[in-house]
């Protein structure tokens, strides 16, 4: 009984660890990003700045992620890629 105890608490401590609770990663491991610098550079070529600076903000807040470069690379970032407006027809949202 005594073993099972240990081993019980030995897999749990485990699993915490790998979870990231007690290295500071959050519980799901997902490291942050630095969604301003990131967007400054995706919209540095933009004829819309602020718009476009706005639009990759909020893309990169739900999805956490920047595809690189100043247009394209969007099969590095699929959420980023296929988020959508609901106002304006249904069209690419993420600069």
């Amino acid at each position: 009984m005594a073993k099972a105890k240990l081993l019980l608490a030995v897999l749990l401590f485990v699993l915490l660890v790998d979870t990231g609770i007690f290295t500071g990663r959050g519980v799901v491991g997902v490291q942050a990003i630095d969604c301003g610098s990131k967007c400054e550079y995706r919209c540095s070529k933009a004829s819309r700045h602020k718009m476009c600076i706005r639009a990759c903000n909020t893309c990169c807040r739900r999805c956490s992620c920047v595809p690189p470069g100043t247009s394209g690379n969007e099969d590095v970032c699929p959420c980023y890629a296929n988020m959508t407006t609901h106002t304006h027809g249904g069209r690419h949202k993420c600069p």
